[in-house]
Order: C-alpha cells, then structure tokens, then sequence
C-alpha cells in the first residue's frame, strides 16, 4: 500500500505490544494519527487505561467506544467471561483458542471505517499478524483485504488498511519497535498479558509466552550480532 506522509490515519488501539507498535509506525508515515479504543468486556480491561495514557504521551488524539455487547455474542470465550479460566497450552488441531473472541477484528474494523470517514480519515492501521496469530482466523491477510473490499462496497469510500506486521514474527516486532525509538516503552507501558499484568505479564498464558519468546529471540540476535563484530 502507498503511504500518505501528509495524511491522516485511524489506529486501532488495544494498548498491547503489537497495535502500540503501530501507532508509533503510525506516526512515522503520516501526519495525524488518531487512536480508537475499544472496550468490550475484555478481563484484561486495563489495557484501555494504559491506550488512554500511551496516546496521551504520543500526543495523539485518543477516543474510546464501548461494545458490551461482543463478550455476550458467543459463550466459551475466556477473556469475555469470567467464570472460565484462561488456558495455558495451545488448543487441539481444528479448535480455536478460549481467548478467541469471534468477530473481533471484523466488528473493529468495520466500526473504526465508519468512525474514521466522519473524520475525512482513510488510512487505518491495526495490528494483526498473519505469522504470529495464536489461531485467531481474523487476523489473516485475507480477510484483512476481503474486508477492505467490503467496507468500501459498503460506505462508498476508498479505505486502505494498513498492517504493518501482517508477515513479522514477534522478534521482528521487537525490531521495529527498537527500530522507531520505543522498545523500551512497549516492554514496559503495554499490556499484552491476558490476565492483566502489563509489561513482562504473569509469564505463563499463551500471550506471554509468544511475546517473550520475540523478545529473547531479538535479544539474541543482536548479542550474535555484536558478538560477531568483536570477532571480527
């Protein structure tokens, strides 16, 4: 997708690791940049506080939109209810994971084109990855841009999403966030923990173990990388 430098683009902001990325990348290719956060019933609901206070410090505009009504569309979900623990191993081959929460990206998506044309916005940028998705079907690549089609068949608009780490492992998010000047913030200032601990998290739910599988995995390559220098 081309960039508009001059433009303006519409963050969607959880305040994990991966869309806080985005917002700085954000930053970095467009001249406005403005961040939506949703709350939906998430356990982790802290993550909207920590998006609040990480685009306050960006200075990027912040809104927040309510959606109570996702966590109750589908029962099983162990972010959006309560009573259901979060699970700790990877799913059977043909399930999803509990955390899977159905029509997330789609209903996001799809509410942030609407948000973002009252505001002449048709850059939008989110932070799905097709490489390290933890199972999550809507974070693939095609239905990013079957649903770009959509939306502008819909609205009568011409929307580009932007997904800056579509094909990035987590080590290369690492890489980018260090490469824009912000590892540091996005180690400690995000929540990506899916029992709400932020920064490092409790270390053990699958979310954790992704995220600091990347980050050891970046860490290593540039000890490698400077150990090599020495040597030669």
């Amino acid at each position: 997708m081309n960039l508009q430098p001059d433009g303006s683009a519409l963050v969607v902001l959880s305040g994990g690791q991966d869309s806080t990325t985005c917002m700085y990348w954000a930053m970095r290719h467009f001249r406005r940049v403005v961040a939506l956060t949703f709350r939906y019933g998430q356990k982790h609901a802290l993550e909207v506080d920590l998006a609040r206070s990480l685009a306050a410090e960006a200075g990027v505009e912040w809104h927040c939109m309510e959606l109570p009504f996702l966590g109750g569309l589908s029962g099983g979900c162990s972010l959006t209810d309560p009573s259901l623990a979060i699970e700790q191993e990877s799913p059977a081959p043909g399930h999803y994971p509990s955390t899977f929460v159905p029509g997330r990206n789609l209903f996001f998506l799809s509410i942030a084109a609407v948000f973002a044309r009252d505001r002449g916005i048709h850059d939008i940028v989110t932070g799905v990855s097709q490489t390290d998705f933890s199972g999550y079907p809507d974070c693939r690549d095609a239905f990013v841009k079957s649903l770009g089609v959509t939306l502008n068949l819909a609205i009568d608009e011409q929307f580009r999403i932007h997904t800056p780490l579509m094909w990035l492992s987590k080590a290369q998010t690492w890489q980018l966030a260090d490469e824009l000047g912000v590892l540091e913030t996005i180690r400690t200032r995000t929540l990506t923990c899916y029992n709400g601990i932020p920064g490092d998290g409790c270390g053990h739910c699958p979310a954790c173990l992704l995220r600091r599988k990347g980050y050891e995995e970046y860490r290593n390559s540039i000890d490698n990388h400077l150990k090599n220098k020495c040597i030669e």
